[in-house]
């Protein structure tokens, strides 16, 4: 296992989907996962401080684990099997630990709520993982927008 940090929530661009992005902690590693719009939202949520007037229903989750004596220890994404990922709250109960299945976003939205540490199995990262590109290649593309800028005159444009 990897232990992941969530960086945010981002919209796919053109299919407008909203995405979560996990970044190895100690690593260079990202994991990209769609999700859903209202996880997407409650992600956000926590992640920015908003207090609603009201519990989200994550919220309202983290409140019934509180009372019923239970804590979400941490979160797994444990595979992803055609294309879809999957994940596993880990609960510590009285003396015990239960494993409950997830979908890795709410699972996220309670991780960030009780500041649960999110790791990854390896076999998913290995699977889904990659490495985000370099700060460099964007002064690549300034350098040849400068250079293309340098040789281009008005008489190149036409009428």
């Amino acid at each position: 296992m990897v232990e992941m940090e969530l960086i945010g929530v981002r919209v796919e661009v053109p299919s407008n989907v909203p995405i979560v992005l996990l970044r190895e902690r100690d690593g260079s590693r990202m994991l990209q996962i769609f999700i859903g719009g209202p996880e997407a939202t409650a992600i956000a949520v926590a992640l920015e401080g908003i207090q609603p007037r009201r519990p989200l229903t994550h919220d309202l989750v983290t409140i019934l684990l509180e009372e019923l004596g239970a804590a979400l220890d941490h979160v797994v994404v444990t595979e992803v099997r055609d294309g879809v990922f999957y994940a596993d709250l880990h609960l510590r109960v009285g003396d015990g630990t239960k494993v409950v299945s997830s979908r890795p976003s709410d699972a996220m939205a309670l991780a960030i709520r009780v500041d649960a540490p999110i790791y990854a199995s390896d076999e998913v990262l290995e699977e889904a993982g990659y490495v985000e590109a370099t700060g460099d290649e964007p002064d690549d593309v300034v350098e040849q927008f400068k250079e293309f800028i340098d040789s281009v005159n008005p008489d190149d444009f036409g009428s």
